[in-house]
């Protein structure tokens, strides 16, 4: 029977180039402490000896171990998951790694998924709130480089990137009066979330800049299709001249359609109205399918990581980033005359 040959090993390559393993794991690795003349010399003996790098050993001797941990306590995942996709576009072009736990908004968890994390010796973390408003940071004592997505850190000290709330109301209500509505109304959520007056403001402040304001001030409630049909019957019942609607969710607005079509109202044509979030499952199949202003969250997973990375490299930022929204527009603010 033929014996089959071990693989090439780093200390095989280091042999036959004539220098030491950490000269060779240099060179492999790119460092710029080599010469050329010797990382040409590694690299000609790890191809002649068919030579795979071992990642662990790799880790082992960079000090990393290309993989990254991002802890999200965002339980149905409509928020981290485009997150999470946006991260893995960025670390792919790495080899980076990412593991995924769910803190399910509990602190005590949320402290076992960290111990879990850095027990696997991950370069760095992003961490991904459930909401959008400022969180308690982890604190200056974790040993990696901590980024915090979509919920920022209490602390300044740390670097934070989320959506510009006041920017996505304010779109919405461009977008409106681009397309001519003049007597606009505003439904949104719990008053408790900071982005519900975010998106509030940045609608009224644009409503503002063009001599108006809203028929009424705005209506805070709950996230829900319920809230936006009872809201919106309430608001045209007080005043039938609206002609435009900009709703703090996605949920919300669904709701508002269909109190719209119940009161005979012709959506756009009478109504346009305006969702947030861009969650497309509910965007896509309204009647008729809803503008609505996307966080362009795949995009700040991919900013995320990116910051990640300078911080691993030690460039490390601090401060809130905060990402423009963008505007998506469909049937629901279309004229079909």
């Amino acid at each position: 029977m033929v014996e089959k040959s071990k693989p090439a090993t780093l200390s095989d390559v280091a042999r036959l180039a004539g220098v030491s393993v950490a000269t060779a794991s240099k060179a492999l690795n790119g460092r710029a402490q080599v010469r050329a003349s010797t990382r040409e010399k590694v690299f000609r003996s790890a191809e002649a000896l068919s030579f795979i790098p071992n990642p662990l050993a790799q880790g082992l001797l960079s000090g990393q171990t290309g993989t990254v941990g991002l802890l999200t306590s965002d339980l149905e995942g409509r928020f981290s998951i485009p997150i999470m996709m946006g991260a893995e576009d960025a670390f792919g072009a790495d080899s980076t790694s990412v593991f995924l736990c769910d803190a399910r908004g509990d602190a005590i968890r949320e402290q076992h998924q960290l111990r879990a994390l850095l027990s696997r010796h991950v370069d760095g973390l992003i961490i991904v709130g459930a909401r959008p408003d400022p969180r308690r940071s982890l604190g200056p004592d974790i040993t990696v480089p901590v980024v915090y997505a979509y919920a920022p850190s209490d602390d300044p000290e740390d670097y934070s990137i989320t959506s510009d709330n006041v920017h996505g109301g304010r779109l919405a209500a461009e977008h409106l009066l681009g397309i001519g509505r003049r007597r606009i109304g505003i439904i949104t959520g719990d008053s408790g979330y900071g982005a519900a007056h975010d998106r509030v403001t940045g609608a009224a402040e644009a409503l503002h800049d063009a001599g108006l304001e809203p028929v009424e001030a705005a209506f805070f409630g709950s996230w829900s299709e319920s809230w936006g049909r009872g809201a919106t019957r309430i608001l045209l019942e007080g005043h039938p001249e609206i002609d435009g609607l900009i709703c703090g969710s996605d949920q919300i607005a669904r709701g508002a359609m269909d109190a719209l079509r119940e009161l005979g109202r012709e959506i756009p044509d009478d109504v346009a109205v305006v969702g947030h979030d861009n969650w497309e499952v509910l965007a896509t199949d309204a009647r008729p399918p809803l503008s609505s202003i996307d966080m362009d969250l795949q995009e700040l997973g991919r900013r995320a990581a990116e910051k990640l990375f300078e911080a691993i490299d030690g460039r490390p930022s601090h401060g809130i980033e905060k990402l423009p929204c963008r505007l998506m527009v469909r049937g629901s603010t279309t004229p079909t005359h």
